[in-house]
């Protein structure tokens, strides 16, 4: 009989300097992580490199890679040397003058199963994303791993419960959102806190919304004048966090995911059987105006 339970790991991390130190510190977490029985193993936002988007510079394009390459060929060997599914957000370099923000899902086997390109591009001071990444072009996807039907969102993305509700209705039980999100020097922490309060907020109820477990992996430390919040966090299908991290240090997040009590939560609150499909037509559209 197939094991209804699950433990995930979120590897919350900060800048190492190169992509090298990076690359070897995450492999050093993974093997961590799976030693102490996770199956699932998700990074931050952009985990081999600052959060270079504080400003426009082209030498950050620099940065990227190929999609598959070398860096997914090492991980790839890692998971199948551990029998870990891993889920990698990396800089893509498509083309020459093509980048995206993408994540790599990479099976239990070592197979590639696909990208996801963040779809959502903001545009702020301090997140010059927009610069550098065009919006992806995949759509909102579960990706049928070993272990268990996934989806993933990256960070802006999180905002948008039709990207969720999409990548729930594609059959992902678990959201991974790989994350790069603080608060800015110049504003008030009060705001910060405020912000940060959202972030949890929102997501969580895209958890109690999707019948589904959510899994949020933020970065921490003061990079260019933001301050990554961390407190990356699972949240269940009630939308509780079931596991949390801290606001300030690197850790490994673990928690275990029952699909068996979601599959029956599911079938006492059947949100998607009651959906009236019929009358959502108007949500394509920009403003009701």
């Amino acid at each position: 009989m197939k094991k209804s339970t699950l433990k995930i790991a979120l590897l919350q991390d900060k800048n190492r300097g190169t992509i090298e130190k990076a690359a070897d510190h995450t492999e050093q977490l993974i093997r961590k992580a799976a030693s102490a029985g996770a199956k699932i193993i998700c990074t931050q936002e952009l985990f081999l490199t600052e959060y270079f988007c504080w400003k426009q510079d082209s030498d950050f394009f620099d940065l990227a890679h190929p999609i598959p390459g070398k860096i997914t060929d090492r991980f790839r060997k890692l998971a199948a040397e551990l029998d870990v599914v891993l889920v990698l957000s990396l800089f893509e370099r498509r083309a020459p003058g093509l980048y995206h923000n993408t994540a790599a899902v990479i099976d239990a086997d070592g197979t590639l199963l696909g990208k996801y390109r963040k779809m959502h591009i903001p545009q702020d001071p301090g997140f010059e994303e927009k610069f550098y990444f065009t919006p992806g072009d995949l759509g909102f996807k579960a990706f049928q791993t070993k272990f268990a039907p996934i989806g993933v969102l990256v960070c802006w993305d999180q905002w948008y419960p039709e990207a969720a509700r999409l990548t729930a209705l594609a059959g992902a039980q678990i959201i991974f959102c790989p994350t790069a999100i603080g608060g800015i020097a110049s504003e008030p922490a009060s705001l910060g806190s405020l912000q940060r309060d959202a972030w949890l907020n929102v997501q969580r109820g895209h958890a109690a919304a999707n019948t589904c477990y959510l899994a949020a992996v933020n970065r921490v430390g003061v990079e260019h004048g933001t301050r990554f919040w961390g407190s990356s966090f699972v949240s269940d299908y009630y939308g509780n966090a079931i596991a949390s991290a801290p606001q300030d240090k690197a850790t490994i997040l673990y928690a275990e995911c029952d699909f068996a009590a979601m599959e029956k939560h599911r079938q006492m609150w059947p949100f998607f059987r009651d959906r009236r499909i019929d009358a959502f037509s108007g949500i394509t559209r920009r403003f009701d105006d």
